[in-house]
C-alpha cells in the first residue's frame, strides 16, 4: 500500500515550522486517539499514521532526508519508527522528548494538554453569583465573602512538616499519573497513591494535615454590567486559588444567575408581563398604566382590544450589552378582568348593556 506524503498526513506545507508541525500532530492525535474512538479501526490507523509522520518531520535530520528523497530517504536504519500499538507510540515519544518510557518530561505536558488531562498553569475556579432582575437591568457591584484554598503558611504548600521534604511516589515514579493497559489501549489516570502530586509526605504538616492547602476567607468585589444574562461569566484575574508554590493565583470565574421576578419574565433582551384591564378599557380604549422595569408609564390602547392581545413596546426591555445603550422590547399580554362583587348601580348598567347586546344581535 502506497504511503501518503507526511506533509499531507499532517495537513501542513513543506515550509511549515516546527511549532506548526507539532500543533498539526496534536490536533490529529486528539481527533483520532483510540480512547476517543473505541473500536474504530480507521481512526486507530490514522492515529498511527499521524504519529509516524510526526516522528519523521519533527526530527531535523530525518526531515532533511525525507525532503530530499521522500519515504525512501528514511526507510531502513531506524529512520521510520515501527508502531505496533499505542504503547509503542507513547514509548517512542517519551524517549524523543526526554521522558522515561512513558508520560515523562515534555511528553507529559504534550499529551496531558492534548487529551484533556491536567493543564499547565494556575487553575480557573468558579463561583455562582445570584442577582435579581433589577440588578441585571441596572448593573451593580457585589461584595462577596468567599473561602478559597490557599497555600498552608506553615509548609508553604508542600504538605510536609517544616524541615522535611516529600518523598517521590514509588507507584508513579514522581509523574503523578499512571498508565493502565487493556484491550490494546493505554489509559492515563491520576496516581491513586499520591493523588497526582508525584510525591508523598511521610511526615505531614500538622496544620494542614499534609494537604498543603487551607481554606482562607476573603472578601472580593465584582462589578456586574447592565444587561448581563444567566450563564454569562465575569473573570476576576488573580482572584482564584493558588495551585502550586511559586505560581501566581489563578483566575476566578463569576458565573451569573439572574433570579426570577414577580412581574416580569425575561426572554433574552426582551421582557414579558401581564396587564389586567377592565371591560370598559378594552371596549373604549384609552391610556392605561403599564409596569416597567425602570418605572410605570402610560400607554395608549385601541378601542375593542381583546383579552390575550399583546402590546409590543420597543425600548422598554433589558439593556443590550455592547449596543450603545439600546434596549430590547417589552411585551405586554392584556387580560380583560371580569368584575366581581358588583354594586347596585354597576349591576344595573351591566344589565342595561346586556339588553342592548341582545337587541343588536
Amino acid at each position: 500500500m502506497t504511503k501518503r506524503d507526511y506533509y499531507e498526513v499532517l495537513g501542513v506545507a513543506k515550509t511549515a515550522s516546527d511549532d506548526e508541525i507539532k500543533k498539526a500532530y496534536r490536533d490529529l492525535a486528539m481527533k483520532y486517539h483510540p480512547d476517543r474512538n473505541p473500536g474504530d479501526e480507521e481512526a486507530a490507523n490514522k492515529f498511527k499514521e499521524a504519529a509516524e509522520a510526526y516522528a519523521v518531520l519533527s526530527d531535523p535530520d530525518k526531515r532533511q532526508l525525507y525532503d530530499r528523497a521522500g519515504h525512501a530517504g528514511v526507510e531502513g536504519g531506524g529512520g521510520i519508527p515501527q508502531f505496533g500499538n499505542l504503547d509503542d507510540i507513547l514509548r517512542h515519544f517519551g524517549e524523543m522528548f526526554g521522558g522515561m518510557g512513558g508520560l515523562g518530561g515534555a511528553l507529559g505536558s504534550f499529551f496531558q494538554n492534548a487529551f484533556g488531562a491536567r493543564e499547565e498553569g494556575p487553575p480557573v475556579s468558579r463561583l455562582k453569583v445570584v442577582i435579581d432582575l433589577p440588578e441585571a437591568f441596572a448593573g451593580c457591584s457585589k461584595r462577596l465573602d468567599i473561602q478559597t484554598p490557599d497555600l498552608c503558611p506553615d509548609c508553604e504548600g508542600s504538605g510536609a512538616k517544616k524541615g522535611t521534604k516529600p518523598t517521590t511516589c514509588r507507584k508513579c515514579g514522581g509523574q503523578g499519573q499512571v498508565l493502565s493497559r487493556g484491550f490494546g489501549m493505554v489509559r492515563v489516570t491520576e496516581c491513586a497513591a499520591c493523588g497526582g502530586r508525584g510525591s508523598i509526605n511521610t511526615d505531614p504538616c500538622a496544620r494542614c494535615q499534609g494537604h498543603g492547602r487551607l481554606n482562607a476567607a476573603r472578601t472580593i468585589e465584582v462589578t456586574i454590567p447592565a444587561g448581563i444574562q444567566t450563564g454569562e461569566a465575569i473573570t476576576l484575574r488573580g482572584q482564584g486559588v493558588v495551585a502550586e508554590p511559586g505560581m501566581p493565583r489563578g483566575d476566578l470565574l463569576c458565573v451569573i444567575e439572574v433570579g426570577p421576578h414577580d412581574v416580569f419574565k425575561r426572554e433574552g433582551e426582551h421582557l414579558v408581563c401581564q396587564k389586567e384591564i377592565t371591560f370598559a378599557q378594552a371596549a373604549l380604549g384609552g391610556d392605561i398604566e403599564i409596569p416597567g422595569i425602570d418605572g410605570a408609564f402610560q400607554q395608549s390602547i385601541r378601542p375593542g382590544i381583546q383579552s390575550g392581545n399583546v402590546l409590543r413596546i420597543p425600548g422598554k426591555g433589558m439593556p443590550i450589552r455592547g449596543a450603545g445603550g439600546r434596549r430590547g422590547d417589552l411585551h405586554v399580554i392584556l387580560v380583560v378582568k371580569t368584575p366581581r362583587n358588583l354594586n347596585k348601580r354597576q349591576e344595573e348598567l351591566y344589565r342595561e348593556l346586556a339588553e342592548l347586546d341582545r337587541q343588536s344581535s
